[in-house]
């Protein structure tokens, strides 16, 4: 029987918040969680962590109801799967491993888990990556009828219990290869067959199993009313996140199609910069090309002590630091050097 693929790095599993939490952690230096998307696992980040585990400690879990990590039937209020108690579970994990305060970087479903938690727990996270996403209150707010089409499952996941789950499980490999955007998304930077190499595919097909497909319904029943709720709950009460937050989309994604990402986010937070970038949904599933070795930068206080430049300072000295410390591609220093900047978030 074949063996299954496995992160690198020391592997755990947790007691947290009443649900046992699977993950890896690897390297030496600040601590730095990483969150992974629907319907994946930790092993998402295979190709991208051993590379940020040369400057930190990175702690890579599979959230609540996927991956190796517990599966409880949801509530009927669908509460345990609130981004609330996964972002509570998240925070259990990483005082478990000592570490009282750290980064936070999240894609599609994590980086919501990592927006609540920045949220309720101000204290603990010391900056913030926010990969492809737009908060709940601005995906429900602003759908569309194309949105409707495109995002089906912010629907469909969401009705009662057990249609969703039963009509998944009777066609299971098919609505799992749609689920990973493999029939959706195809441009030149973000083709299936790079993004979801065999053994990759085989480990996600290999979680997606009965108690998985019931967290995910149960995930998204709770982002339609609890995380909903919670979103606006904060935007009435003018809470916002205090982390400063770098907020990264592909253009040639769903994000930049129906939003603007920036505006959407400036309502939860003062400290928020971002940019779209050259790829799709599914960036993360290749070693860091020179545009992603941005924010592998972005996480260095070092470099920018040294030779960052200093406020007045013209915007060539400035242009030439980034493309010198971050490696910018050609296409990116033909931009504006305010469009730069929003790149130099530094720790």
């Amino acid at each position: 029987m074949k063996r299954p693929m496995r992160m690198q790095g020391e592997e755990f599993n947790i007691q947290a918040n009443g649900v046992e939490i699977h993950g890896v952690r690897m390297g030496q230096g600040e601590p730095l969680l990483l969150l992974h998307g629907h319907p994946e696992t930790c092993l998402m980040w295979h190709k991208v962590a051993p590379q940020l585990a040369e400057r930190f400690t990175v702690v890579a879990t599979d959230l609540r109801g996927y991956g190796d990590s517990g599966k409880p039937e949801g509530l009927p209020d669908h509460s345990n799967y609130s981004k609330r108690t996964m972002a509570e579970d998240q925070i259990e994990v990483m005082r478990a491993l000592g570490f009282e305060r750290f980064h936070v970087m999240g894609h599609d479903r994590g980086a919501r888990v990592a927006y609540r938690m920045a949220l309720d727990h101000p204290e603990a996270v010391n900056k913030l990556v926010l990969l492809d996403i737009v908060s709940t209150y601005d995906m429900y707010s602003l759908s569309t009828r194309e949105f409707a089409k495109a995002l089906f499952q912010w629907y469909f996941f969401t009705q009662e219990a057990p249609l969703p789950e039963d009509m998944i499980l009777s066609s299971r490999k098919q609505f799992f290869r749609y689920s990973l955007h493999i029939a959706r998304y195809h441009s030149e930077n973000d083709t299936s067959a790079e993004a979801f190499p065999q053994d990759v595919y085989d480990e996600y097909l290999r979680h997606y199993n009965v108690e998985t497909i019931h967290a995910i319904c149960e995930e998204y029943r709770a982002g339609e009313t609890v995380d909903l709720a919670l979103d606006e709950e904060d935007l009435r009460a003018g809470r916002k996140i205090r982390a400063e937050t770098l907020v990264l989309w592909g253009a040639n994604g769903l994000v930049e199609r129906f939003f603007r990402p920036l505006e959407c986010w400036a309502k939860f937070g003062d400290h928020i910069q971002g940019h779209n970038l050259p790829c799709g949904h599914l960036s993360l599933r290749r070693p860091l090309s020179p545009c992603w070795r941005r924010w592998k930068t972005s996480f260095d206080n070092r470099r920018k002590r040294k030779t960052a430049p200093r406020r007045g300072e013209s915007p060539r000295r400035g242009a030439v630091w980034l493309k010198e410390n971050m490696k910018m591609s050609h296409e990116y220093m033909r931009k504006s050097y305010w469009k730069l900047k929003l790149f130099n978030i530094t720790i």
